[in-house]
């Protein structure tokens, strides 16, 4: 395979000096008390033992840090269930989407040395960016009118998903071009994806609309451009090894096939097939030129539960800082404006806003059925099902793998009860 296309999928996916953690915030909503860690433990046991022999999952594991210590770790099932290998505390998942809160992370660093500004024009950083179209209608043979937008992408819009790029094909005239210029191909390094997405015209215009996007590999190219460093480069050097994230990376050496793991596919009968191991192993072992901002990190439990720790702890791990705690804030922080009503599938996730690169929750469960899940936690999860969440009020962080596709929420639903219980932040009875 000489081409991947990884947009193909992504619409599966639904994907300061202060020490201290950040802070819970401040709403008229009391939080409940969590359950003690004992009974936690408990559910969690039960909850991955019943994805696996119910057929639902091949293979799961979830990690659980809480008040200063891990409380949980638990595995079930196969990271490759034809060879027989189980998942294991050091198996390697692909992370998807779940790169793209640690693309923002390197950006802010940027930020915090004035190298931009959040709602600088982002063609004052990538010239390319200059001449964005939008669609005005059609002509009278139906052709599609392109029109200049009424205002340039923000930096700020390309974190909060308001950039109006594409992703993936869609009904509009702008998502068949996007498909057509196929930025995202492997094949492409940075530049080559920034001159080819610059010339695509928008599916929206710039601050309209949450529409999940390509945005977050732009940052990738905003944080090549302005640290003068290879994006994955300055990211490991900034990021992920002063994290002590050894096992994570871009480009995985051959010798690691050996701990990475298998991904599933459901099919229509019910069953998860196996998917070929030329498509799951593209991103890390196939010698591809683009490093997206977006998706391509893979790396174990151990390696994504420090990156959600620094963040739970207000952007340090370990004494050594990564960002400012009001840095983190701000991340964390609903960044949509309230006349941004055009969300996409956002509000499927709960009763979010969306910050920098986090999906942020403002307010309790509406439902029974939405996710559990305290106000003011802000999270991520991966096209293969994957999931992060930090949890400043409870003082709690926890990532759950699995290898699954197409992408299940309700994986996500049932790991969440299993943290905090069916009643927690459960809406009031009528």
């Amino acid at each position: 395979m000489t081409k991947y296309r990884l947009t193909r999928r992504v619409l599966l996916a639904c994907t300061l000096a202060s020490l201290s953690p950040i802070p819970a915030v401040a709403t008229d909503v009391v939080a409940p008390a969590m359950d003690p860690a004992s009974t936690i433990q408990q559910r969690l046991d039960a909850t991955l033992a019943g994805m696996v022999t119910s057929g639902r999952v091949v293979g799961a594991s979830a990690l659980v840090w809480k008040d200063g210590r891990e409380i949980y770790f638990g595995r079930q099932g196969f990271a490759d269930r034809e060879a027989g290998r189980p998942m294991q505390r050091d198996t390697l998942v692909q992370l998807y989407s779940m790169t793209k809160p640690v693309t923002g992370v390197a950006l802010m660093q940027l930020w915090e040395q004035g190298r931009f500004r959040l709602d600088d024009p982002l063609h004052w950083h990538l010239p390319e960016f200059a001449s964005m179209r939008v669609q005005n209608g059609t002509d009278a043979a139906g052709n599609p009118v392109w029109q200049p937008v009424r205002r340039p992408i923000s930096v700020r819009d390309l974190f909060r998903h308001t950039a109006g790029f594409g992703y993936d094909p869609g009904p509009t005239a702008a998502h068949a071009a996007f498909v057509k210029a196929d930025p995202l191909a492997l094949s492409n390094d940075l530049a080559e994806f920034g001159r080819r997405i610059a010339g695509v015209p928008l599916i929206a215009e710039p601050g309209s609309a949450w529409h999940y996007s390509a945005a977050v590999d732009v940052q990738a190219l905003l944080v090549e451009r302005l640290s003068g460093m290879p994006f994955a480069d300055y990211v490991q050097a900034y990021v992920l090894k002063p994290l002590g994230m050894t096992q994570t990376a871009w480009r995985l050496p051959p010798e690691n096939l050996g701990r990475f793991a298998a991904t599933y596919v459901r099919q229509p009968d019910g069953g998860l097939a196996r998917e070929p191991d030329a498509q799951t192993r593209a991103l890390n072992f196939s010698g591809a030129r683009l490093t997206m901002g977006g998706a391509g990190l893979a790396g174990p439990i151990d390696d994504y539960m420090r990156f959600a720790r620094m963040l739970l702890d207000g952007g340090m791990l370990d004494g050594v800082r990564i960002v400012q705690p009001s840095t983190l804030a701000l991340m964390a922080t609903d960044q949509l404006d309230p006349a941004i009503t055009s969300r996409d599938w956002l509000p499927g996730k709960g009763n979010l806003g969306f910050g920098l690169d986090f999906a942020v929750r403002v307010g309790p469960p509406l439902s029974a059925e939405e996710n559990r899940g305290a106000v003011g936690e802000f999270f991520w999860d991966g096209m293969a099902s994957t999931l992060f969440w930090v949890d400043p009020e409870n003082r709690l962080a926890a990532v759950f793998f699995v290898q699954q596709l197409p992408f299940d929420g309700t994986l996500h639903r049932d790991i969440r009860r299993a943290v905090y219980g069916d009643g927690y932040g459960s809406p009031p009875t009528k």
